[in-house]
């Protein structure tokens, strides 16, 4: 009964993928469709222009996030998910009070949680690059 309670760790990493994938997805397809009005005045905490810097966080949000639900290139997509998310909890949010930094901060959190486990062995990373 242990085994099969507490040894579920990649069916728990393949829900965390998935589930926050899909999420952040909306996110990034939000700023897709909005994009014309978007550009003109998005966040430009690195001095990029805002066009290129929402364009950062877009590849970020949208494509890096199919790229954590298939659980491919994991440590690569959730780097340039944790990126965006520092740049939405200490710039786009740094000044607002903790609940609206709140959720940027959970993702950041569930980021590096798979930043650091990896993807798990229902994913196209161990399919693909697990040693033989």
């Amino acid at each position: 009964m242990n085994r099969l309670l507490w040894n579920r760790h990649n069916e728990g990493l393949l829900i965390l993928r998935v589930a926050f994938g899909l999420m952040m997805m909306v996110h990034g397809f939000s700023k897709i469709q909005n994009w014309s009005t978007m550009s003109q005045q998005f966040a430009d905490p690195f001095g990029l222009g805002s066009a290129l810097s929402l364009a950062l966080a877009i590849f970020a949000e949208f494509f890096c996030s199919i790229l954590l639900i298939l659980g491919l290139l994991t440590p690569v997509a959730a780097l340039f998910l944790i990126a965006t998310m520092l740049v939405a909890v200490f710039y786009a949010h740094g000044s607002d009070p903790w609940q609206k930094k709140e959720l940027a901060f959970a993702y950041l959190m569930v980021y590096t949680t798979l930043l650091t486990t990896g993807a798990g062995k229902y994913s196209l990373d161990h399919k693909l690059f697990r040693p033989k």
